[in-house]
């Protein structure tokens, strides 16, 4: 079996990521590009990113104690 790549998700506009913050902790987040995902250290969540659109919403976050899911 190959394994296959995925495409890289598209970017974040980082002006959009200068202004944006963690929703829980109002805190930093940083840019994870290979997971396409926003991650606040201090809630110990991460933010998809869908289509280049960031989805701040909580209840859609992933805890950084679980696994990422497959892309």
């Amino acid at each position: 079996m190959s394994a296959e790549t995925q495409p890289e998700p598209p970017p974040v506009d980082p002006r959009l990521l200068e202004i944006l913050v963690c929703p829980v902790t109002k805190g930093p987040l940083r840019y994870d590009r290979v997971r396409g995902e926003l991650i606040s250290d201090q809630a110990g969540l991460a933010y998809p990113i869908r289509d280049g659109i960031p989805i701040m919403l909580a209840d859609e976050a992933r805890r950084l104690d679980e696994p990422a899911p497959a892309r």
